[in-house]
């Protein structure tokens, strides 16, 4: 899996996300990889209700990391 180049992060929730997966990846995973992945499964998520939303990127972006071990 390639990491692309993205804009900043802006929402907190996403930018906690990808804060709290680095550090639970690190060593496995780029910092550059964890937020695509994060970015991904926001976007695949984005019809999740706004309160839902947050974790269920988290929890999404943390499965597809650990199939990619």
């Amino acid at each position: 899996m390639q990491a692309s180049v993205h804009p900043p992060v802006t929402d907190p929730t996403v930018r906690g996300a990808v804060d709290r997966l680095t550090a639970e990846f690190a060593g496995r995973f780029t910092q550059d990889l964890v937020d695509h992945v994060v970015r991904g499964s926001h976007r695949d998520l984005d019809v999740v209700s706004a309160a839902a939303l947050p974790e269920m990127v988290e929890r999404l972006a943390r499965q597809r990391l650990i199939e990619h071990l």
